[in-house]
């Protein structure tokens, strides 16, 4: 089997890269970044899937960020994220025997959804205000991708992994989610040996994290077993509030000044807990807890800036 990989270089897309170089159900993976393939072209996606013909696309290639970036650039984000995915089903649909499986996002559910949240509440609700517009985008890329499966017969899954993490992550101050963007900072404060470290926030929102080599596993386990769900969600099954994560992360990083939370910025959803039911039943479990993959991440991290 052949494999396409698209958003290669990304959180997502470079740790399946390192998960199917070492362990694939794959003989060929094809890695494809927006250097190699500019997914806002339809002409150049309909041109690469004819060229390549992989057996399964896994579309990883996504505008990221987070609550602050998400609430800032909220046009970037409904405008990029749907040009990608509307290019790539629209491409795809002279070829109902390529499989894609589409990342989309938790943040797809409604704001006020019963916890844990269960593949069935996806449209139920009002979205979190934020990230509205990613999430619309995924939504979109959802119901797109169901529309093309009923008329034209494709096999197309839709995974909603929960809050991820890990080696190639976004660590700037202002566009990152809390892992790396609390990381990269705590870091930072730790090397000027800062006194005080600011946390935006109140600290009190429950949140659940995976570490990205996870999902990989995950991903490959989906295809090994030809499952082939319309919508599964992928997360942990484990909840840590802001303010514990960061009391980990000071650890971690071994920070040795004082925090304190700042509540002038907003905190997203209170809580966000995915139901994981579906793919834990099919036999996936998590292996990495969120000490080791938050030591996992900050060794990458400090590799990486040196």
């Amino acid at each position: 089997m052949k494999a396409l990989i698209l958003g290669s270089n990304g959180l997502v897309g470079s740790a399946l890269v390192r998960k199917f170089k070492s362990n694939s159900p794959f003989d060929e993976v094809l890695a494809s970044n927006r250097n190699s393939l500019d997914l806002f072209d339809l002409e150049s996606v309909k041109q690469a899937i004819l060229e390549i013909q992989p057996d399964y696309i896994i579309n990883a290639a996504a505008k990221v960020g987070g609550i602050l970036a998400n609430n800032t650039y909220r046009a970037n984000f409904i405008l990029e994220n749907l040009k990608i995915n509307i290019n790539l089903l629209e491409g795809l649909i002279p070829f109902e025997n390529i499989k894609l499986i589409n990342l989309g996002s938790s943040c797809i559910y409604p704001l006020d959804a019963p916890n844990p949240i269960k593949e069935d509440y996806i449209m139920t609700g009002e979205l979190e205000k934020t990230n509205s517009p990613y999430a619309m985008a995924k939504l979109t890329a959802i119901e797109l991708g169901n529309a093309i499966k009923q008329q034209y017969g494709h096999n197309i899954v839709n995974l909603m992994p929960t809050n991820l993490y890990g080696p190639n992550d976004n660590f700037s101050d202002k566009e990152s989610h809390v892992i790396p963007g609390l990381m990269g900072r705590l870091h930072k404060a730790k090397i000027e040996n800062n006194k005080n470290f600011e946390v935006w926030g109140t600290g009190t929102p429950l949140r659940e994290f995976l570490y990205v080599d996870d999902l990989a596993n995950a991903i490959s386990f989906i295809i090994e077993n030809n499952i082939n769900d319309e919508l599964i969600n992928i997360g942990s099954n484990k909840e840590i509030s802001i303010q514990n994560l960061v009391s980990i992360l000071i650890k971690t990083v071994e920070f040795e000044g004082d925090v304190f939370f700042n509540d002038e910025y907003p905190d997203g959803n209170p809580r966000k807990l995915l139901d994981s039911t579906k793919i834990f039943d099919y036999g996936w479990k998590p292996n990495i807890s969120i000490e080791e993959g938050l030591l996992k991440t900050y060794e990458w991290y400090i590799k990486s800036i040196d």
